[in-house]
């Protein structure tokens, strides 16, 4: 850096070096951000049968909440790092937080549908900020050799905090004031959020200029690319891939907008993403296995709680079950912190897949009668696997992408972004779509058993029309209204063998990647030099 730099920088620094903040003050400060942003993804996410009541949408509808999210919010990360680095990471901290306040505040005076789409998109940008600043505040007290075990495993504990929890008070939040009630208390942590940004800085960074004309091309490609990707994920098992030719123009323009970016990366000297190096076996490994443990992870929201949803138990009636999750994953970052050294990251993998698997295993035995306690082991034993699998997976990956130096960061950045975020949204879609095929396979097989000539049958259909005997007289109508109750019975009792189909599909992917990792590992130890490894 030139002298007329550090010049330049010499007051914001000895403003910060010259007034130290004590170690609590930065982790409330994460801990406020990241709930800050993080319930502003997961109260609509968590509700969203209960606010398109509220809109007067329908279910598919209502979705478009989500993808209007996840629009900007899978990619923008990415240009925020040159934003941050150009011009300077104290302002970019106090205009995200401004900006993200701004946007929660405007939620409370909306009551239209329209309008309330078009801020999804705004939250999701400003959100975007909040994520990063939020592990950045977490890393900011701990020394150097300590921010890859402790400050990594706390800040991912961090993020992982805001999903359970949103889960655990919206109920509670709805019944006070709906819609409005969820935003008050976002405006609130935000607020809080603002409060701290601005008395607990950050310790300064050398500022560049980074962003080219060029670099705002290329990332344009690519925010059209993912957010079209995002936006068909999303909505895929909603309005069914076969069905919307639309979402096969989305998926066209994605690969066309992420081709377009990769052309552009290769042919740079300094590019915005180094596409050689994300395609690289340790980095393509990496991808895999952060893959991999989203995908598995969605086994939750898009598995045990689909099915206790699908059986008919309301968002308050899962806040013991979301409270065993949240003790689970904190508890387990916690010991990650203990635990964490390099080289035990096999190891560690090993456990937290034994545990996912092994929770996705219990899961499949699932009936009708199934009820949060009894799922509150296997519930419990994926939050700690996903505790104790990421934070090992991360730490090797972000060492290796600093020791090619910081242009590789924002590349790893972008890495982690897509599979925790579009991790997310395949898993949703994957396990959503094949739960909608295995009930349909379901329940042609169980109504090619139902004969209405069956004795057993008809004596159901009779039993069930006679809940109608009060209002109803007439035979044929009871019976028809049996028949209808029976068919519900049969819908129900499908959709729980298909989820138990998921479930163990699960366990497999589980069980495969483990002795991948055990082939993997015994592979390099014995072929592999010590010193290369």
């Amino acid at each position: 850096m030139s002298e007329a730099a550090v010049t330049a920088q010499a007051p914001s620094a000895s403003r910060i070096i010259h007034t130290p903040r004590p170690f609590l003050a930065y982790v409330l400060t994460a801990v406020a951000l990241g709930l800050a942003q993080g319930f502003g993804l997961n109260f609509i996410a968590a509700n969203i049968t209960q606010i398109q009541g509220e809109f007067g949408v329908t279910t598919n509808e209502s979705a478009w909440l989500l993808a209007a999210y996840y629009i900007p919010n899978v990619s923008l990360s990415i240009i925020l790092i040159k934003v941050r680095n150009q011009f300077g990471l104290r302002n970019f901290a106090e205009i995200a937080i401004l900006v993200f306040l701004a946007v929660s505040a405007v939620h409370l005076f909306i009551d239209d549908f329209g309008s309330a789409l078009i801020l999804r998109f705004f939250a999701g940008a400003a959100g975007a900020a909040l994520s990063s600043l939020g592990f950045l505040y977490m890393f900011e007290p701990f020394a150097p050799a300590r921010k890859m075990t402790v400050g990594l495993s706390l800040a991912l504990a961090n993020q992982a905090v805001a999903l359970p929890l949103a889960r655990i008070i919206s109920p509670a939040l709805l019944d006070i004031g709906g819609w409005h009630a969820l935003y008050l208390l976002e405006v609130a942590m935000a607020l809080i959020a603002f409060t701290l940004v601005y008395k607990v800085p950050l310790g300064p960074v050398p500022r560049t200029m980074t962003i080219r004309l060029i670099d705002l091309i290329s990332y344009g490609f690519l925010a059209t690319g993912l957010g079209c990707l995002a936006v068909a994920l999303t909505l895929g098992r909603y309005y069914w891939w076969l069905e919307a030719p639309w979402i096969g123009v989305l998926l066209a323009v994605a690969v066309a907008g992420v081709a377009m970016t990769v052309v552009i990366e290769l042919n740079r000297k300094e590019p915005l993403l180094d596409i050689a190096w994300l395609t690289s076996p340790p980095m393509l490994h990496f991808l895999g296995v952060l893959l991999l443990f989203r995908v598995a992870l969605s086994e939750q929201a898009s598995g045990a709680l689909a099915l206790l949803t699908q059986l008919g138990l309301a968002p308050y009636q899962l806040t013991t079950l979301w409270t065993v999750i949240l003790i689970a994953s904190v508890g387990a970052s916690a010991f990650c912190t203990l635990i964490l050294k390099p080289g035990r990251e096999p190891l560690i993998h090993a456990v937290a897949l034994v545990m996912i698997g092994t929770g996705a295993w219990m899961d499949a035995s699932a009936t009708s009668l199934t009820r949060p306690g009894d799922i509150l082991v296997s519930q419990a034993l994926i939050a700690a696997g996903g505790g104790l699998f990421l934070p090992p997976a991360l730490s090797a990956g972000f060492i290796n992408a600093l020791s090619k130096g910081p242009n590789y960061i924002t590349g790893f950045i972008m890495v982690f972004i897509f599979t925790q975020t579009m991790g997310g949204l395949f898993g949703s879609a994957l396990f959503g779509t094949f739960a909608t095929i295995r009930e349909k396979v379901h329940s042609v097989d169980l109504v090619a058993g139902l004969a209405r000539t069956d004795p057993l049958v008809a004596a159901r259909v009779a039993q069930l029309g006679q809940s109608y005997a009060g209002v109803l007289t007439d035979k044929a109508l009871l019976t028809a209204e049996g028949g209808q109750l029976l068919a519900q019975q049969v819908t129900r009792e499908a959709w729980v063998l298909a989820y138990n189909d998921l479930f163990l599909a699960i366990a497999a992917i589980c069980a495969l990647a483990l002795i991948a990792l055990i082939v993997h590992s015994a592979w390099r130890a014995v072929f592999v030099r010590p010193a290369a490894a």
